[in-house]
């Protein structure tokens, strides 16, 4: 299955990024919410694996999905509270958590370098077998 394209803007800097400016390289992306516990101890790896990662090999998205936040800014000083360095999106409400078909937080999105969806990750999943599965696409 193909994944749904999107441009959406960053966190932070409110700089547009579009999925399709990186065909041709996987894409590992993790929908969020800042209330979340599962994904605060799953981002915390996360940031740590982004850290040691080649850009290169692996584009690394997360999308903060502002429509299941208490308040839209809950978002930005959640990123800013813990110092995450990765790429942080903001949804549009829940449209592409939505357009992705995920059921809850956080959830793991892996593509291929065509953009095919691969892999889907849910809250129970372990940073193990994320990586696991990174190894295959990269």
């Amino acid at each position: 299955m193909n994944a749904p394209v999107f441009s959406l803007a960053t966190m932070l800097e409110n700089k547009e990024v579009s999925l399709d400016s990186f065909l041709g390289k996987p894409v590992m992306l993790t929908f969020w919410a800042s209330w979340c516990p599962d994904c605060h101890r799953d981002l915390q790896l996360k940031n740590q694996f982004y850290r040691s990662i080649n850009s290169d090999q692996l584009v690394f998205l997360t999308i903060n999905v502002t429509g299941r936040e208490g308040n839209p800014d809950d978002g930005v000083k959640f990123i800013k509270e813990n110092h995450y360095s990765f790429p942080v999106l903001k949804d549009l409400g829940t449209k592409m958590y939505d357009a992705y078909q995920c059921m809850g937080v956080p959830t793991t999105i892996l593509l291929n370098k065509d953009h095919e969806i691969v892999e889907r990750f849910n809250d129970k999943a372990s940073f193990t077998a994320i990586l696991g599965s990174i190894g295959k696409i990269i």
